[in-house]
Protein backbone atom coordinates (compact mmCIF):
# COMPACT_ATOMS: atom_id res chain seq x y z
CA UNK A 1 0.00 0.00 0.00
CA UNK A 2 1.46 3.19 -0.76
CA UNK A 3 1.78 5.60 1.82
CA UNK A 4 -1.01 9.09 1.66
CA UNK A 5 2.11 11.16 2.49
CA UNK A 6 5.49 9.98 1.86
CA UNK A 7 8.80 12.32 3.25
CA UNK A 8 11.80 11.76 1.39
CA UNK A 9 15.08 13.16 2.43
CA UNK A 10 13.29 16.43 3.62
CA UNK A 11 15.97 19.32 4.37
CA UNK A 12 15.06 22.79 5.48
CA UNK A 13 17.62 25.81 6.41
CA UNK A 14 16.49 29.60 7.03
CA UNK A 15 18.83 32.17 7.27
CA UNK A 16 18.22 34.03 10.41
CA UNK A 17 20.33 37.53 10.99
CA UNK A 18 24.13 36.45 10.09
CA UNK A 19 23.07 32.35 10.71
CA UNK A 20 22.51 29.38 9.18
CA UNK A 21 19.14 27.46 10.58
CA UNK A 22 19.36 23.98 9.73
CA UNK A 23 15.48 23.51 10.90
CA UNK A 24 15.16 20.01 9.01
CA UNK A 25 17.86 17.44 8.39
CA UNK A 26 17.16 14.46 5.70
CA UNK A 27 13.97 13.59 7.39
CA UNK A 28 12.48 10.07 5.66
CA UNK A 29 9.08 9.16 6.81
CA UNK A 30 5.41 7.36 5.12
CA UNK A 31 2.17 8.08 7.01
CA UNK A 32 -0.54 5.83 5.33
CA UNK A 33 -4.33 6.65 4.67
CA UNK A 34 -6.42 6.63 8.15
CA UNK A 35 -3.44 6.95 10.26
CA UNK A 36 -3.64 9.41 13.83
CA UNK A 37 0.18 10.03 13.41
CA UNK A 38 1.84 12.35 16.29
CA UNK A 39 5.04 13.91 15.69
CA UNK A 40 6.58 15.28 18.71
CA UNK A 41 9.66 16.79 19.89
CA UNK A 42 10.69 20.07 22.15
CA UNK A 43 10.18 23.46 21.53
CA UNK A 44 12.73 24.25 18.66
CA UNK A 45 12.96 20.63 17.34
CA UNK A 46 11.61 21.58 13.95
CA UNK A 47 8.69 19.75 13.95
CA UNK A 48 6.39 22.57 12.81
CA UNK A 49 8.85 23.38 10.10
CA UNK A 50 8.08 20.03 9.50
CA UNK A 51 4.04 20.14 9.15
CA UNK A 52 4.12 23.07 7.04
CA UNK A 53 6.22 21.52 4.30
CA UNK A 54 3.76 18.98 4.42
CA UNK A 55 1.33 21.36 1.91
CA UNK A 56 4.15 23.80 1.01
CA UNK A 57 3.12 26.62 2.84
CA UNK A 58 6.97 26.53 3.70
CA UNK A 59 9.03 24.95 0.57
CA UNK A 60 11.94 22.84 1.20
CA UNK A 61 15.18 23.37 0.80
CA UNK A 62 15.34 19.83 -0.17
CA UNK A 63 13.92 16.71 -0.56
CA UNK A 64 10.55 15.62 -2.11
CA UNK A 65 7.17 15.28 -0.11
CA UNK A 66 4.66 13.34 -1.68
CA UNK A 67 0.62 13.45 -1.37
CA UNK A 68 -1.69 11.22 -2.44
CA UNK A 69 1.40 10.36 -5.02
CA UNK A 70 1.84 13.49 -5.95
CA UNK A 71 5.09 15.29 -6.08
CA UNK A 72 4.51 18.66 -4.60
CA UNK A 73 7.92 20.94 -5.60
CA UNK A 74 6.41 19.27 -9.10
CA UNK A 75 2.91 21.26 -9.23
CA UNK A 76 2.45 24.83 -10.50
CA UNK A 77 1.05 27.41 -8.24
CA UNK A 78 -2.65 26.98 -9.14
CA UNK A 79 -1.91 22.98 -9.00
CA UNK A 80 -0.66 23.42 -5.81
CA UNK A 81 -4.03 25.12 -4.97
CA UNK A 82 -5.82 22.43 -5.79
CA UNK A 83 -3.72 20.32 -3.88
CA UNK A 84 -4.17 21.97 -0.58
CA UNK A 85 -7.77 21.87 -0.68
CA UNK A 86 -7.29 18.30 0.07
CA UNK A 87 -4.74 19.35 3.34
CA UNK A 88 -7.13 21.14 5.91
CA UNK A 89 -5.01 22.79 9.04
CA UNK A 90 -5.58 23.99 12.73
CA UNK A 91 -3.90 25.94 14.92
CA UNK A 92 -3.24 26.76 18.51
CA UNK A 93 -4.67 29.81 18.20
CA UNK A 94 -7.98 28.78 16.02
CA UNK A 95 -7.47 31.56 13.31
CA UNK A 96 -11.63 32.75 13.13
CA UNK A 97 -12.52 35.88 11.45
CA UNK A 98 -13.79 37.78 14.48
CA UNK A 99 -15.82 40.24 12.33
CA UNK A 100 -18.10 37.07 11.50
CA UNK A 101 -20.60 34.69 13.63
CA UNK A 102 -19.75 31.13 13.60
CA UNK A 103 -21.82 29.81 10.89
CA UNK A 104 -20.21 32.70 8.51
CA UNK A 105 -16.83 31.39 9.71
CA UNK A 106 -17.53 27.67 8.65
CA UNK A 107 -18.76 29.03 5.12
CA UNK A 108 -16.11 30.95 4.65
CA UNK A 109 -13.60 28.74 2.50
CA UNK A 110 -16.85 27.70 0.32
CA UNK A 111 -17.43 30.63 -0.19
CA UNK A 112 -14.13 31.35 -1.31
CA UNK A 113 -14.34 28.12 -3.52
CA UNK A 114 -17.73 29.08 -5.22
CA UNK A 115 -20.51 27.62 -3.97
CA UNK A 116 -24.13 28.70 -3.46
CA UNK A 117 -24.71 30.77 -0.11
CA UNK A 118 -27.01 28.98 0.34
CA UNK A 119 -25.80 25.32 -0.09
CA UNK A 120 -22.21 26.41 1.89
CA UNK A 121 -24.99 27.83 4.99
CA UNK A 122 -26.20 23.84 5.08
CA UNK A 123 -23.16 23.18 4.94
CA UNK A 124 -21.58 24.86 7.56
CA UNK A 125 -25.10 23.83 9.74
CA UNK A 126 -24.46 19.73 8.93
CA UNK A 127 -20.54 19.97 10.21
CA UNK A 128 -21.26 22.68 13.50
CA UNK A 129 -23.85 19.01 14.03
CA UNK A 130 -21.07 17.19 14.09
CA UNK A 131 -18.80 19.38 16.12
CA UNK A 132 -21.78 19.45 18.61
CA UNK A 133 -22.29 23.64 18.00
CA UNK A 134 -25.24 24.00 15.99
CA UNK A 135 -26.95 25.72 18.80
CA UNK A 136 -23.77 28.49 18.87
CA UNK A 137 -24.44 29.35 15.04
CA UNK A 138 -24.86 32.81 15.41
CA UNK A 139 -22.45 33.56 18.01
CA UNK A 140 -19.43 35.43 17.23
CA UNK A 141 -16.00 34.18 18.55
CA UNK A 142 -15.84 36.47 21.02
CA UNK A 143 -18.94 34.52 22.69
CA UNK A 144 -16.91 31.59 22.76
CA UNK A 145 -14.41 29.15 25.11
CA UNK A 146 -11.25 27.93 23.64
CA UNK A 147 -12.39 24.62 23.05
CA UNK A 148 -15.67 26.27 21.13
CA UNK A 149 -13.42 28.14 19.32
CA UNK A 150 -11.33 25.08 18.36
CA UNK A 151 -14.25 23.07 17.12
CA UNK A 152 -15.67 26.02 14.79
CA UNK A 153 -12.09 25.73 13.58
CA UNK A 154 -12.61 22.04 13.15
CA UNK A 155 -15.71 22.13 11.57
CA UNK A 156 -14.31 25.29 9.03
CA UNK A 157 -11.94 22.74 8.06
CA UNK A 158 -14.51 19.34 7.82
CA UNK A 159 -15.89 21.69 4.99
CA UNK A 160 -13.92 21.09 2.38
CA UNK A 161 -13.70 17.67 2.72
CA UNK A 162 -10.24 17.38 3.56
CA UNK A 163 -8.35 13.65 2.91
CA UNK A 164 -5.83 15.33 5.76
CA UNK A 165 -6.38 17.41 8.07
CA UNK A 166 -2.82 18.57 9.82
CA UNK A 167 -3.23 19.91 13.56
CA UNK A 168 -0.21 22.17 14.48
CA UNK A 169 -0.62 22.49 18.35
CA UNK A 170 -4.23 22.51 18.34
CA UNK A 171 -4.82 21.63 22.04
CA UNK A 172 -1.72 23.84 23.36
CA UNK A 173 -3.96 26.72 24.55
CA UNK A 174 -6.87 24.55 25.82
CA UNK A 175 -7.07 23.13 29.86
CA UNK A 176 -6.69 19.51 30.62
CA UNK A 177 -10.12 18.53 30.26
CA UNK A 178 -11.01 20.59 26.96
CA UNK A 179 -8.45 19.27 25.15
CA UNK A 180 -9.43 15.72 26.32
CA UNK A 181 -12.75 16.51 24.07
CA UNK A 182 -11.11 18.04 21.37
CA UNK A 183 -8.82 14.85 20.81
CA UNK A 184 -12.03 12.80 21.51
CA UNK A 185 -13.89 14.54 18.57
CA UNK A 186 -10.41 14.01 16.45
CA UNK A 187 -10.83 10.90 17.14
CA UNK A 188 -14.06 10.25 15.79
CA UNK A 189 -13.53 12.21 13.07
CA UNK A 190 -10.76 9.83 12.14
CA UNK A 191 -12.99 7.19 12.53
CA UNK A 192 -16.12 8.35 10.89
CA UNK A 193 -14.69 9.72 7.51
CA UNK A 194 -11.26 8.21 7.35
CA UNK A 195 -9.01 11.60 7.74
CA UNK A 196 -5.78 11.21 8.15
CA UNK A 197 -4.59 13.22 11.09
CA UNK A 198 -1.06 14.15 11.57
CA UNK A 199 -0.98 15.93 15.37
CA UNK A 200 2.08 17.81 16.19
CA UNK A 201 2.58 18.31 19.25
CA UNK A 202 5.20 18.74 22.62
CA UNK A 203 3.18 16.89 24.97
CA UNK A 204 3.29 12.87 25.11
CA UNK A 205 0.00 12.38 26.69
CA UNK A 206 -1.45 14.05 23.42
CA UNK A 207 -0.05 11.16 21.78
CA UNK A 208 -0.59 8.58 24.01
CA UNK A 209 -4.48 9.90 24.10
CA UNK A 210 -5.21 9.13 20.09
CA UNK A 211 -2.74 8.47 17.78
CA UNK A 212 -1.50 5.24 16.16
CA UNK A 213 1.86 6.22 15.09
CA UNK A 214 4.55 8.44 16.32
CA UNK A 215 7.05 10.26 15.08
CA UNK A 216 10.66 11.87 17.27
CA UNK A 217 11.90 14.74 15.83
CA UNK A 218 15.30 16.05 17.72
CA UNK A 219 17.39 19.01 16.57
CA UNK A 220 15.60 19.00 12.72
CA UNK A 221 16.30 14.58 12.92
CA UNK A 222 13.87 11.99 12.66
CA UNK A 223 15.37 10.09 16.18
CA UNK A 224 13.07 7.44 16.23
CA UNK A 225 9.50 5.92 15.12
CA UNK A 226 7.10 3.60 15.50
CA UNK A 227 3.74 2.48 16.91
CA UNK A 228 2.80 4.46 19.99
CA UNK A 229 2.78 1.22 21.69
CA UNK A 230 6.32 0.19 20.22
CA UNK A 231 7.88 3.06 21.46
CA UNK A 232 5.84 3.60 24.73
CA UNK A 233 7.11 0.15 25.73
CA UNK A 234 10.68 0.10 25.14
CA UNK A 235 11.88 3.64 23.84
CA UNK A 236 15.32 3.68 22.34
CA UNK A 237 16.72 7.02 21.62
CA UNK A 238 17.60 9.02 24.60
CA UNK A 239 14.97 11.79 23.12
CA UNK A 240 12.02 8.95 23.30
CA UNK A 241 13.65 8.33 26.80
CA UNK A 242 13.20 12.08 27.92
CA UNK A 243 9.98 12.54 26.26
CA UNK A 244 8.07 9.44 27.65
CA UNK A 245 9.38 10.05 30.93
CA UNK A 246 8.52 13.66 31.57
CA UNK A 247 7.39 13.65 35.09
CA UNK A 248 9.80 11.25 36.30
CA UNK A 249 11.20 12.26 39.14
CA UNK A 250 15.04 10.89 40.36
CA UNK A 251 15.01 9.76 44.15
CA UNK A 252 18.10 11.63 45.79
CA UNK A 253 18.97 9.17 48.47
CA UNK A 254 18.67 5.20 47.91
CA UNK A 255 21.40 2.91 48.68
CA UNK A 256 21.07 0.73 45.71
CA UNK A 257 21.73 2.04 42.06
CA UNK A 258 19.90 -0.53 39.72
CA UNK A 259 16.36 0.18 39.10
CA UNK A 260 14.53 -1.02 35.92
CA UNK A 261 11.38 0.33 34.40
CA UNK A 262 8.32 -2.45 33.48
CA UNK A 263 5.44 -1.93 31.45
CA UNK A 264 2.44 -3.89 32.35
CA UNK A 265 0.09 -5.50 29.00
CA UNK A 266 -3.65 -5.57 28.83
CA UNK A 267 -3.37 -9.66 30.08
CA UNK A 268 -0.59 -8.69 32.94
CA UNK A 269 -2.29 -5.66 34.67
CA UNK A 270 -4.81 -7.74 37.00
CA UNK A 271 -1.95 -10.16 38.20
CA UNK A 272 -0.33 -9.40 41.30
CA UNK A 273 3.16 -10.15 39.50
CA UNK A 274 5.26 -7.92 41.91
CA UNK A 275 3.94 -9.40 44.81
CA UNK A 276 4.03 -12.70 43.43
CA UNK A 277 7.85 -11.91 43.04
CA UNK A 278 8.57 -10.95 46.77
CA UNK A 279 7.50 -14.32 47.82
CA UNK A 280 9.21 -16.40 45.38
CA UNK A 281 12.55 -14.41 46.14
CA UNK A 282 12.12 -13.92 49.70
CA UNK A 283 13.34 -9.76 48.94
CA UNK A 284 12.10 -6.81 48.61
CA UNK A 285 12.02 -4.24 46.44
CA UNK A 286 10.86 -0.66 46.14
CA UNK A 287 8.53 1.17 44.18
CA UNK A 288 9.68 4.29 43.09
CA UNK A 289 7.05 5.35 40.51
CA UNK A 290 3.99 3.64 39.20
CA UNK A 291 1.66 5.11 36.79
CA UNK A 292 -1.52 3.99 34.78
CA UNK A 293 -1.62 5.62 31.01
CA UNK A 294 -4.41 5.31 28.54
CA UNK A 295 -3.09 4.27 25.18
CA UNK A 296 -5.54 4.72 22.12
CA UNK A 297 -8.26 3.40 24.78
CA UNK A 298 -6.00 0.30 26.70
CA UNK A 299 -4.54 1.15 30.35
CA UNK A 300 -0.89 0.23 30.30
CA UNK A 301 0.50 0.37 33.71
CA UNK A 302 4.27 1.21 34.52
CA UNK A 303 6.08 1.18 37.49
CA UNK A 304 9.73 1.81 38.02
CA UNK A 305 11.22 -0.98 40.59
CA UNK A 306 14.71 -0.41 42.72
CA UNK A 307 16.28 -4.28 43.09
CA UNK A 308 18.23 -5.51 45.39
CA UNK A 309 21.79 -4.62 45.48
CA UNK A 310 22.72 -8.56 45.23
CA UNK A 311 23.50 -8.84 41.17
CA UNK A 312 22.57 -11.99 41.10
CA UNK A 313 19.14 -11.93 42.50
CA UNK A 314 18.85 -8.73 40.33
CA UNK A 315 19.40 -11.10 37.29
CA UNK A 316 16.77 -13.70 38.21
CA UNK A 317 14.30 -11.17 39.32
CA UNK A 318 14.51 -9.48 35.64
CA UNK A 319 14.01 -12.88 33.98
CA UNK A 320 10.90 -13.17 36.41
CA UNK A 321 9.38 -10.30 35.18
CA UNK A 322 10.25 -10.81 31.18
CA UNK A 323 8.88 -14.42 31.70
CA UNK A 324 5.53 -12.91 32.87
CA UNK A 325 5.55 -10.83 29.93
CA UNK A 326 6.04 -7.77 31.25
CA UNK A 327 8.65 -4.81 28.94
CA UNK A 328 11.55 -4.99 30.98
CA UNK A 329 14.03 -2.05 30.44
CA UNK A 330 16.98 -1.23 32.77
CA UNK A 331 17.48 2.34 34.04
CA UNK A 332 21.02 3.86 33.80
CA UNK A 333 21.53 6.71 36.35
CA UNK A 334 17.80 7.09 37.67
CA UNK A 335 18.80 6.93 41.21
CA UNK A 336 21.93 9.36 42.41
Amino acid sequence: MEPIIKIVDLHKDFKQKDMDVHALKGVNLNIYKGDIYGIIGMSGAGKSTLVRCLNFLERPTGGSVFVDGRDLASLTEKQLREARKDIGMIFQHFNLLMQRNVVDNVCFPLEIAGMKKRDARKKAMEYLEIVGLSEKAKAYPAQLSGGQKQRVAIARVLASDPKILLCDEATSALDPQTTKSILQLLKEINQKYGITIVVITHEMAVVQEICSHVAIIDKGNLVEHGTVEEIFQAPKSREAKKLIYQGYEKVAEMKGKRCVRIVFHENSSFEPVIGNMVLAFKAPVNILYANTRDLDGVAKGEMILQLPEDLELGDKMITYLKNAKLSVEELEDYVG
